[in-house]
Order: C-alpha cells, then sequence, then structure tokens
C-alpha cells in the first residue's frame, strides 16, 4: 500500500513518498485515503475535505487557501491553492528559547592573525571592476596544478571577478555592497593572500576600498617585491602599461603572495570557530522533510559549540517569519527581520512582482505550491536556537548563534554574500538536483531523496533520503555534523572535485547602472 506522509495531526495534506495513480489508496494515521487523480512524488494530497476560502495546512501551518472546494483525495497544488499571507507587526510573541548545552567539537582549521580560522587556505585574484575581468582570469590560468605542487599548504589560486565595479553613485547602496563583499572575500579566513586588479579610472578604486571596507592595499614598488606581508596586493592596468604588462607582472607578484599564503598551516582548533552558511536551492516536496531538518540539526550542534549559522534568503523566510520572530534574542533583532521583508515587498512590488511570484517552475514541479510552503520548509535549516541577530548583504558577521543576513533568494548571490560575512562552510540542501560549488568556502551539498542522490552521485555529498524510509532525524543530522567538520578539516567535497568556484561569485547590488 502506498505510503503517505502526514507531518502534524492538524494537517489536511500530506505528501506522497511515491507517484500514486489514480484510485490508488493509502493510509493516513489509520484512516484510508483513496487517490481521485494522479498525484506525483513529493507532491499533496488532500485528507480532509477543504472548502473553497479555506486554509491547507502543512507542517501544521498554513500554506495557502483553497481557490475551490477540494475533496479527500484530490490533488493539492498551484491549480487549485494559492497563497496568503499577511506579515504582522505584532512583536508580543517574542520568546526566545534557552541556550542549548553546551558542546566541545574540534577540526584542522588554519588560524590566522585577526583571531578567525580558516577550513581552507586560498589565494584570490580580485577584479575591482568588470573592465579587470579577462586579466584576473588569465592570470590564474598561469598556476596550473602542477605549478601549484610549489606550495603544497596553498588549497589553490580562484578568481572573483563580477559584472559592476563603475556606473554607480559614488558610495551609493549600490558602491557600499560592492565593496563590503569585496572586502569580505579579501580579508576572509579561508583567504591566505589576495591580489586585487583594476583598470584605474574605475568608481571602485582602492583607494575606497581602503577608506570605507578597511582593504589595505599593498602596491610593488619597480622592483617587483612586495615590502610588506599584512594587506592586498594591487595593480592596476592603466598604471601597468595595458594587459600583457598587467599579466606579466601580476603573475610575479603572486608568486609573492603564493609564498605568505604557503606558511600557514593546519592545526586543531575548537569548533566555535566555524561559520556555516545554510542555503536551499532546487527545492522539491521532499525537502522541508529531509535535508533542510537535517541541516537544522547541524546547525543546533555547532550553535552548541559556540559557532555560527547564517540563514538567509529573505524572500524566502516570507510565510515563515512568525517562527524566527518567535525565537528572536529580543524585539529588536525581531523588528530588524520584519523591517527587512516589508523592504523587499516594496522593493519587489517597484518592478510590477510579488514576493509570491516564487517558487520557481522546478520547485512547483518538484510539488511546492506556494512561497509560503516553500519558507516553512525552508526556514528548517535554522534549528531551534535563538534568532540572535539580522546582518545586511555581506556585512561582517561578528555574532555567535543563529544569525540571518538579508539577501535574496537567488543562490549564488546569497550564498556570495554569506561567504563576504565570514561563512568558512557550507551546506547546501537541493530535491531537484542544484549543481553549485563556491571557492573559498567549501559546500556540503545534500540530497533531499535517494533517487536524487542516486542519479548525480557525484554532485552529492550527504543524502537525506533515508528519513523518507523511516530514518532517525538526530542521529542522521549527528552524522551530518560529523562530516561537516570533516570537510571542515580538508576532505573534499563533490563540487570540489568537480572544479567549481571560480565564476560564482555573484555580488547582490541595489541600485541604477548608470
Amino acid at each position: 500500500m502506498t505510503r503517505l506522509i502526514h507531518l502534524d495531526p492538524i494537517d489536511n495534506v500530506a505528501i506522497a513518498t511515491e507517484g500514486i495513480g489514480l484510485g490508488i489508496t493509502a493510509v493516513v494515521r489509520d484512516r484510508e485515503v483513496t487517490s481521485r487523480t494522479a498525484i506525483p512524488r513529493g507532491h499533496k494530497i488532500a485528507v480532509c475535505r477543504v472548502e473553497k476560502g479555506q486554509p491547507l495546512v502543512k507542517y501544521g501551518q498554513p500554506i495557502g487557501v483553497a481557490t475551490v472546494d477540494i475533496e479527500i483525495g484530490d490533488h493539492v497544488h498551484t491549480h487549485n491553492v494559492r497563497d496568503q499571507h499577511d506579515v504582522s507587526s505584532d512583536l508580543s510573541s517574542v520568546s526566545p528559547p534557552p541556550f542549548p548545552e553546551s558542546q566541545r567539537r574540534t577540526f584542522q582549521g588554519f588560524n590566522r592573525p585577526d583571531g578567525r580560522v580558516g577550513t581552507r587556505n586560498y589565494v584570490a585574484v580580485m577584479s575591482t571592476v568588470n573592465c579587470s575581468a579577462t586579466v584576473c582570469h588569465q592570470v590564474v590560468a598561469r598556476f596550473d596544478a602542477q605549478r601549484m605542487q610549489r606550495w603544497p599548504n596553498v588549497d589553490g589560486v580562484f578568481a572573483a571577478t563580477h559584472t559592476t565595479g563603475c556606473a554607480m553613485q559614488y558610495h551609493g547602496i549600490k558602491h557600499q555592497m560592492l565593496g563590503r563583499t569585496m572586502a569580505g572575500y579579501a580579508n576572509h579566513p579561508n583567504v591566505g593572500g589576495c591580489l586585487m586588479i583594476g583598470l584605474g579610472c574605475e568608481q571602485n578604486t582602492a583607494g575606497y576600498l581602503a577608506e570605507h571596507h578597511n582593504v589595505v592595499a599593498l602596491y610593488a614598488p619597480s622592483g617587483e617585491k612586495l615590502t610588506r606581508d599584512d594587506g592586498i596586493a594591487m595593480l592596476t592596468m592603466q598604471t601597468e602599461g595595458g594587459t600583457r604588462a598587467t599579466i606579466d607582472k601580476a603573475e610575479k607578484l603572486l608568486e609573492q603572495v603564493l609564498d605568505q599564503a604557503d606558511r600557514f598551516q593546519r592545526s586543531e582548533t575548537d569548533a566555535r570557530h566555524l561559520m556555516l552558511a545554510v542555503e536551499c536551492g532546487g527545492s522539491d516536496g521532499y525537502s522541508g522533510l529531509t535535508a533542510n531538518p537535517a541541516v537544522g540539526v547541524v546547525s543546533d550542534h555547532l550553535v552548541a559549540c559556540g559557532g555560527t549559522v547564517v540563514l538567509s534568503e529573505t524572500t524566502e523566510l516570507y510565510g515563515a517569519e512568525h517562527l524566527l520572530v518567535r525565537r528572536s534574542r529580543n524585539q529588536a533583532v525581531a523588528q530588524k527581520l520584519l523591517d527587512r521583508i516589508e523592504w523587499w515587498k516594496e522593493y519587489v512590488a517597484h518592478y510590477g512582482g510579488e514576493i509570491n511570484n516564487n517558487p520557481s517552475v522546478g520547485n512547483k514541479a518538484g510539488g511546492l505550491t506556494t512561497i509560503t510552503e516553500k519558507s516553512l520548509g525552508a526556514v528548517s535549516k535554522s534549528g531551534s536556537t535563538a534568532l540572535e541577530a539580522v546582518y545586511d548583504y555581506a556585512e561582517r558577521v561578528n555574532t555567535s548563534g543563529l544569525v540571518v543576513m538579508d539577501s535574496p533568494g537567488f543562490d549564488p548571490a546569497s550564498v556570495t554574500g554569506k561567504v563576504a560575512g565570514g561563512a568558512n562552510l557550507v551546506m547546501f540542501t537541493t530535491g531537484r538536483g542544484s549543481c553549485f560549488g563556491c571557492k573559498p568556502s567549501p559546500v556540503i551539498k545534500i540530497a533531499s531523496n535517494s533517487m536524487l542522490f542516486d542519479a548525480m552521485r557525484e554532485d552529492m555529498d550527504l543524502n537525506a533520503g533515508s528519513l523518507l524510509e523511516g530514518g532517525d532525524l538526530q542521529s542522521l543530522g549527528a552524522e551530518f555534523f560529523d562530516y561537516a567538520l570533516r570537510v571542515a578539516s580538508g576532505e573534499q567535497t563533490a563540487s570540489e572535485r568537480q572544479g567549481f568556484g571560480d565564476h560564482e561569485f555573484v555580488p547582490w547590488t541595489v541600485g541604477p547602472t548608470v
């Protein structure tokens, strides 16, 4: 008999663990439900009659309202459900949970002079403006695997290039966001050295980054030798004499940066130095049942160790923000989260859209019907601890515990912001098969179901699909945390083996291109 998952006693829908044909009977809490139409795997079936205008309930929470009368056994999806969610400004529910019982775990990391610890030891080549992006990539291309054997303690050289850097208001919001992002990467605990290359006439100059974002630029004198090793090596194409001259000089300069980075070696350090970015992309109807809750267990373990967990994708918290408001450390934290939700509603409306234009086509094909349903599953990545702070995009995170960073739901931009904030490890769940990696922070990919895990084995690290077959959530989450510590200590992830990370630097910026 086909198995359905019924998450909460008050839910009026259940989730199919496999495709159900017309007229198939399944059991939900000792009650038989017969399908009135075909139900794809991961999709919802009505287990109660729901009249038009009444809420559909999943996770014990409303996920939308019926647009027609829905009978027991009907397929519940976009054809008969619409999103209906109002953001409340009532802060009376704020009641943070107690601190979790303390744990102590360790990993092998790279201790940096500023007290932070890296899980990788990369050297970054960054463009201040799109005009120098090609030069950056050509410099990196000169340092292939064979040449890199000279620096055994360095994990690699990567290019962080982007599409902007000019045609923006000086120190306006767009400029500030880009500056924060670049500074976060240049000074990242996973970056043992950085070379920055500009054109010379852009808005986003080294001088701007130094004045406003604490990027200490070091200029090589005519003798081609850096005299200090406590800043960011800097070149500009117009000063050096053009493309070829800049590439040649950058090659020599990068060898010096690599020499400096190679001095760092791994040593045992406390897990409180881990900052975990949690992300979901290509989600399906199982993501909120398996992979996301399993990452939530990892989050709780890390917070108990004194570490930091960064949740983002503000547009995918909409509909579940009340759960985070309730867990906020105080009303000021809760209010800042609500302020960001309201900002997004106005921002999207300015362009004629709505936040509930999300989920994506792939999300809907996987069984997600409304943004509220998607958000309720997504927020489970945060675990169960208190929300300690809310940060702007790419802002440096200096709070232990669970925090939220404002970001779009677009995965590359979202992860870029969290890494810029200091995340030295990423856990990324997917139900449809998102392929993503990031340098300098390793990305652990988690499949929400076994079919995906088997189909894309070379891209997936962990499988949460066992939870659909009766596995224990707490045990699986503990296994995932052990794996995360091994990755933090140097074990390669699937995306690292596949070579991802050189094109996934995608800063989010808000404002006109002028």
